[in-house]
């Protein structure tokens, strides 16, 4: 609609054009609930157009410095902070795995929290896992392979160590999961029919979070403080609160900035050795 009320070929479009569309979306509301666009909508917007022009094989007008540099402008205009979820720790990430019921449904929904957790995947990468993805190098222990992801986006590809462990169990998880189905190929997450019968369909990363909160409901948790990247973040978390290193840590989130990775560690550490802790 933008392009055509402005006269631009949506494949001729100038960074100046992106430019507009965005600052007018900002000022624009959601059809669907009447309230101000969010600015993370405003950002997936510009992913969704740097995925089209990748798709027509162009150059991105979105990728540029100076859309990037009109969110950052806009995102101290409106002086929001960035909304935090919680982390979710191995012993609630426990409690969830104990809720899940043993049927394949269940046995999906285990699979993904604990691989979810235990490979600290974006929902995007947990949905877009194949078959052929999961390498079994070992009785304790797996290689995840990520395709594409938000730091990969040349789709070069990324490995992932992930341990069985003795609490949260990805591998029998994951294991259980797929001998129940029969899944031998595909996708690894795939959505279910009548009778449970796998339709060949991975699950929508939008399903992630809604998993995540039917889950932390059943075991007392308000849902509107997590989503699905609290499976992520809780990795990092509880990795840095059992002193693990921070480059084993990056190996498994596969975070290019240090910084990223120390901000979950400092909100791990904040009660650890406190300056107060003998005499307040």
């Amino acid at each position: 609609m933008f392009c055509e009320e402005a006269g631009i070929r949506p494949a001729a479009a100038t960074v100046e054009d992106v430019v507009e569309f965005l600052v007018g979306l900002n000022s624009g509301t959601s059809r669907a609930t009447g309230r101000k666009l969010s600015l993370a909508t405003l950002r997936i917007y510009r992913s969704a157009l740097n995925c089209q022009y990748r798709k027509l094989g162009l150059p991105s007008p979105a990728a540029s410095y100076e859309v990037g540099a009109t969110l950052r402008g806009l995102a101290r205009l409106r002086e929001e902070s960035p909304r935090q979820v919680k982390a979710l720790r191995e012993d609630r990430i426990s409690a969830m795995l104990e809720a899940c019921p043993a049927t394949r449904h269940g046995r999906r929904d285990a699979a993904m929290i604990a691989l979810g957790f235990a490979a600290a995947l974006r929902r995007s990468e947990l949905c877009g896992l194949v078959v052929a993805d999961i390498s079994m190098e070992r009785t304790d222990g797996m290689i995840v392979r990520v395709r594409r992801s938000k730091t990969d986006q040349g789709g070069v590809g990324q490995r992932i160590a992930v341990p069985e462990g003795k609490i949260v169990r990805a591998i029998s998880r994951l294991s259980a999961w797929l001998d129940a189905v029969g899944i031998s190929d595909g996708h690894v997450f795939q959505t279910l029919g009548r009778g449970g019968v796998p339709t060949g369909r991975p699950v929508n990363p939008g399903e992630v979070a809604r998993l995540v909160k039917r889950y932390v409901t059943k075991i007392g948790l308000d849902p509107a403080d997590y989503s699905a990247h609290s499976l992520r973040a809780g990795f990092v978390t509880s990795a840095a609160a059992h002193r693990a290193r921070l480059d084993k840590i990056m190996e498994v989130t596969r975070h290019r900035n240090p910084a990223t990775v120390l901000g979950y560690i400092r909100d791990a550490d904040c009660f650890a050795d406190h300056a107060g802790a003998h005499f307040l």
